[in-house]
């Protein structure tokens, strides 16, 4: 979906390299979806991700299922 779409307001950046540059945003959306989108590119695309696989993400990235990306 078209991240402008979603309005601009409301956007944070919880991730973000130290060089200021690749940041990842989110947006918690009204319905409860979360939305990601590239900071350095706000009027590109988001992806939006349904409550129980934003939930089922995060629970598996802190169980370390992600740790091989590292």
């Amino acid at each position: 979906m078209p991240s402008h779409a979603l309005g601009a307001l409301g956007w944070s950046k919880p991730w973000s390299d130290d060089a200021g540059g690749a940041c990842v945003e989110a947006k918690k959306l009204h319905d409860g979806r979360v939305a990601l989108r590239q900071s350095t590119d706000p009027d590109g695309p988001a992806l939006v991700f349904g409550t129980n696989e934003m939930t089922r993400f995060l629970a598996s990235v802190k169980a370390g299922d992600a740790d091989f990306l590292c």
